[in-house]
């Protein structure tokens, strides 16, 4: 039975203390009213000595520039070529769970095409009564939904199959994002358009040159799936598939089509190229298994981590970061300093909801000693987030898809953090 210690209690009361002196740069113990004065409070400040912008400086709001870093990373090597990449959501600099779509992380086939909503067309034939095709306009009329879900691409933590590759909370998990999405339910679609009983999959392609082609079975598509074409209540960025896209809740952000052009029923899967050669998993003895599209319960420490290291030195720290599952809402979050010995339970943020991302909290204090620090996700079908080596039992060296092992940052005595393997 694993122990889980109490969480350390810092005392707000000698924070606060201990941050003033600090602040002034006031030798410690020393009583806050005693320091010298700060003229960051005591003097005037060029901010509040005249006016700042008027209300139309920017017709659309910008990040601050102090915030310029929290910016997409590609990483150049992985790929030959940026039309056909990827790049990573800032993870460790952001909280909450909202991911905004200005950093939130890009996967292209051929590039992100510019449609123009009004040249848009959606098809719906096949195995229908009446193939239909649909504008944006008429789109917007059917009865609308709105749904928050996590999109992780499949390869996301695939480079540290073999071992610790990535340097950063960005870089290992940052192909993913979490937004709120607006649209048709796929379901009302299909119905307006009559299904078959012989009908048994969807076959659903892009507009873009690669079509990213993909088959889904007809009853993921009458479940949750939806048709959005709007995110985090605007419209849908160029790069996540302006004007329309398809949601797949809880499934591998390949089938997540963007640029959505066409839906054909059918009495099987079409067997593309995106579900054979690509998106399947190799196991040890060289064969490959498809249809692993649910992505298991994950989760990765945020901060502090390689990005985002402990500046503050020895005192009240606050552990953070991410947990999710395709499987349903995460119930749990445990959290380890000492790479898997022993784990505290993190605080949620909220309740875990369907196939989000769930933000937790472990608040304690730091005594500057190195710490071997991961993080474990249960989610509400009982599942717990396994090992590396217990995946590895299973799956072998060959994967690239589908890696939701623990992970473990090595928070050294300074502060910063590498990524290690603690399997």
């Amino acid at each position: 039975m694993t122990d889980k210690p109490k969480q350390a209690s810092p005392s707000r009361r000698q924070f606060l203390a201990g941050a003033a002196a600090v602040g002034a740069g006031a030798v410690a113990g020393r009583p806050a009213e005693a320091v010298t004065p700060d003229p960051l409070i005591t003097e005037v400040q060029d901010w509040a000595s005249g006016l700042g912008d008027g209300v139309d400086a920017t017709a659309y709001g910008l990040p601050i520039e102090y915030e310029s870093d929290v910016v997409r990373r590609n990483v150049e090597w992985l790929t030959a070529d940026t039309i056909s990449s990827i790049n990573f959501t800032p993870i460790h600099a952001l909280d909450g769970t909202i991911t905004p779509q200005g950093c939130a992380f890009e996967r292209h086939h051929s590039g992100a095409i510019e449609l123009h909503k009004e040249d848009y067309r959606l098809m719906i034939n096949g195995l229908v009564d009446t193939p239909l095709v649909f504008t944006y306009a008429d789109l917007e009329r059917f009865p609308r939904e709105n749904r928050v879900y996590f999109c992780e691409c499949a390869a996301n933590s695939g480079m540290e199959w073999a071992g610790a590759q990535l340097n950063g909370a960005q870089f290992t998990h940052g192909m993913i994002h979490n937004m709120e999405y607006s649209g048709v339910s796929l379901r009302t679609l299909l119905e307006e358009a009559g299904v078959n009983p012989k009908g048994k999959w969807v076959y659903v392609e892009g507009a873009d040159a690669s079509s990213n082609g993909r088959s889904i079975p007809l009853e993921k598509a009458m479940d949750d799936v939806l048709v959005a074409f709007k995110a985090n209540g605007e419209a849908l960025r160029k790069e996540h598939g302006y004007p329309v896209r398809l949601v797949v809740p809880g499934w591998e952000g390949n089938m997540w089509i963007k640029w959505l052009r066409r839906i054909e029923v059918m009495e099987g899967p079409v067997e593309s190229r995106e579900e054979t050669s690509k998106y399947t998993d190799t196991l040890a003895d060289g064969t490959s298994r498809k249809w692993t599209w649910e992505m298991d319960a994950k989760s990765v420490v945020t901060s502090p981590s390689p990005q985002s290291p402990i500046t503050h030195g020895k005192g009240p720290l606050v552990i953070t970061g991410l947990a999710w599952s395709g499987r349903g809402a995460i119930t749990g979050v445990d959290v380890s300093v000492d790479g898997g010995k022993s784990w505290q339970e993190a605080r949620l943020a909220a309740p875990g909801t369907d196939k989000a991302l769930t933000r937790f909290y472990l608040d304690t204090n730091w005594d500057g000693s190195e710490m071997l620090l991961q993080s474990r996700a249960r989610d509400a079908s009982g599942y717990v987030q396994p090992t590396k080596a217990q995946l590895r039992e299973v799956r072998g060296l060959n994967s690239i898809y589908h890696n939701n092992a623990i992970q473990t940052w090595w928070v050294k005595a300074s502060g910063e953090a590498e990524n290690v393997e603690v399997s």
